[in-house]
């Protein structure tokens, strides 16, 4: 029978994007007193990851630990985005409780709804935290009120209903249990989370039982598995028995053990049940895999995750400047890089295709691949990727396809304007509420194809104040034919360096991509054409010199400033028969088939 273990509390905190989630753990840190009072620490220190701190959301799982009264709080830090379900859904397989924080103006959005609905589901006893209570525009009792009603909408359990409430100011380190109250620090908070979230039942005479939920590398000791450790106690230099979720298995000895103090890891000598842990010696450790005691194996149920919707293909570079900006630039390197990826994230699918320079891809969302090719391209990688496509099933001869639960916030003149950008996509409006102060929630069911590339058509329209958020929401009957993009691309016919005098001459016709001085190649994109139909352009032309000069006859050359793609809006703009190349320096459009007299001929042959 088990045993609660009081002096430790594991606990994941839920959050929306940017509603003070990372903020509030750097106070729940530095109150704490991991940090010595000289220390100079960075804000958001949670947010390690440099695309989390450029993007202000976090991607990566990770886990910290602070003393409180003689208990260990360990913490992690959950994604709030459903791109990045994969690490929310091993994440709660750590803990025994959560914590939801609400921004006090936006109330509950769709990825708190994503990572409440997966907690309620694992039975996880909630606790209630309303952020940002010192906003001017705070509308604290209405969003309450909205949080019951998603707690009943996600069909939560009495007891899961009863949940205690305490309000914060994550800025200002300061949390208090009803709105009159004098706090100045965050003890009421920490009071909450030892009395309304249990500690971990164990059983210490249990055969050892730790499952992988998370990996790590550390230099001096190589690959570290991290997770929790369910039953027994694991110690520093034992033998046991690896089990991995294939269901093979193998000795393994557990070099070393570290816990937490602060963001800081700590070797340790045991680790008891219910503690969270990282376990080095387990060179080729996979997500799932559980550590056991090598007389009485048995594994832990595998770790199971939504199946991705969105897939790209990824292949080596071949355009003309290969190999010139990247350090990694061969197949092998890439396929690498994507089995580490696999091995490392459980929502994501690596798929051999026909041709061994491309592989297919798959994952949660077109945000979690776009974060997968530039953490890539920071790294060194040079690679080129396709337009994203959705996955399809059959059932019953039937063809399925994703569908998204899709939240749009924006003033109430532009409800117009997106249902009709939706309509084009096949979405349907299922619920409108108005929030007062001019805005208006919608909600709309569309299927996943549909939102590639809606986004930056969504900002442009709404001037950029409208706010956007996809949820999946399941698998439903194909919806026929979207429209895709409506204009065509203006292609270099020639490599060479942009000429101000093309330039002038060719931004008539269309946007163009590049600027004056950008070095181009023969199937380069380099503007949307006006038109449907793709346009080759020579945008290296020279004005021809001649010997003669007559006053006024020169044109006045004035440019148009020209549209900068990044990697996301690249992604979101190309058809299907064009490639974004990606490398450390660039992020350039191009034609697959580079050679412009060929591409008709592969267009005759496509449609044949």
């Amino acid at each position: 029978m088990g045993q609660p273990r009081n002096d430790i509390r594991n606990i994941a905190i839920i959050a929306h994007v940017d509603h003070g989630k990372t903020t509030l753990v750097d106070a729940m840190l530095h109150q704490s007193g991991i940090f010595r009072k000289n220390e100079r620490v960075v804000e958001r220190v949670m947010d390690s990851f440099a695309l989390e701190r450029e993007r202000g959301i976090t991607i990566l799982a990770k886990n910290t630990a602070v003393e409180y009264r003689g208990v260990r709080i360990n913490i992690v830090d959950t994604p709030g985005h459903a791109d990045f379900g994969g690490e929310v859904e091993r994440t709660l397989a750590m803990v025994d409780g959560v914590m939801l924080l609400v921004d006090a103006s936006e109330g509950p959005l769709p990825q708190t709804r994503f990572v409440l609905k997966k907690a309620l589901e694992a039975g996880l006893p909630p606790i209630v935290c309303i952020n940002k209570i010192d906003r001017t525009d705070a509308r604290i009792a209405a969003v309450l009120d909205e949080i019951y009603d998603l707690f009943i909408d996600l069909d939560a359990t009495e007891e899961q209903l009863d949940f205690p409430i305490v309000y914060t100011n994550a800025r200002r380190g300061a949390a208090k249990r009803r709105l009159e109250d004098a706090s100045e620090d965050l003890r009421p908070l920490f009071d909450l989370i030892l009395s309304a979230l249990p500690p971990p039942t164990v059983d210490a005479e249990a055969p050892t039982q730790f499952q992988c939920n998370n990996l790590d590398y550390d230099n001096y000791v190589g690959r570290l598995a991290i997770g929790r450790l369910t039953s027994g106690e694991l110690r520093s230099g034992g033998n046991y028995a690896w089990l991995r979720a294939d269901g093979s298995s193998a000795p393994v000895k557990v070099t070393q053990i570290y816990s937490w103090h602060g963001l800081t890891r700590m070797p340790v000598d045991r680790a008891a049940a219910g503690d969270v842990v990282a376990v080095a010696g387990i060179e080729d450790a996979h997500i799932g895999d559980t550590v056991a005691d090598p007389e009485r194996p048995r594994p832990l149920p595998p770790i199971r995750v939504d199946e991705p919707t969105i897939t790209m293909i990824f292949a080596v570079n071949n355009s003309p400047w290969a190999g010139r900006e990247g350090e990694y630039v061969t197949s092998r390197k890439l396929r690498e890089r994507l089995e580490l990826e696999r091995r490392r994230n459980v929502s994501v699918r690596i798929e051999e295709t026909d041709s061994p320079d491309a592989l297919r891809v798959t994952g949660r969302g077109e945000l979690q691949l776009g974060i997968l090719i530039e953490t890539m391209r920071r790294e060194g990688y040079e690679l080129a990727v396709s337009k994203p496509t959705v996955v399809t099933r059959e059932k019953d001869g039937a063809l399925l396809e994703p569908l998204e639960l899709l939240v749009i916030d924006v003033p109430e003149e532009y409800i117009g304007v997106v249902s009709q950008l939706l309509a084009l996509r096949r979405g349907r409006m299922t619920k409108i509420h108005h929030a007062g102060s001019g805005r208006v929630r919608l909600e709309f069911a569309v299927p996943s194809r549909g939102l590639i590339g809606f986004r930056s058509h969504f900002l442009t329209q709404t001037r950029g104040t409208g706010i956007l958020n996809a949820l999946f929401e399941g698998w439903a009957p194909w919806h026929g034919a979207i429209q895709a993009r409506t204009n065509g691309a203006m292609v270099a016919d020639r490599e060479g360096t942009s000429t101000p005098y093309a330039i002038f001459s060719l931004q008539e016709r269309g946007i163009l991509f590049v600027g004056p001085g950008t070095r181009v190649y023969e199937g380069m994109v380099v503007g949307e054409y006006s038109r449907d139909n793709d346009l080759n352009v020579n945008i290296c032309r020279e004005k021809k010199l001649t010997n003669i000069r007559a006053a006024g006859r020169d044109e006045n050359i004035i440019i148009t400033p020209h549209r900068e793609m990044g990697l996301e809006e690249a992604i979101e703009w190309i058809a299907d028969d064009e490639l974004v190349e990606v490398t450390p320096q660039a992020v350039r459009l191009r034609k697959k088939i580079l050679k412009q007299v060929e591409r008709p001929k592969r267009r005759a042959e496509a449609g044949a």
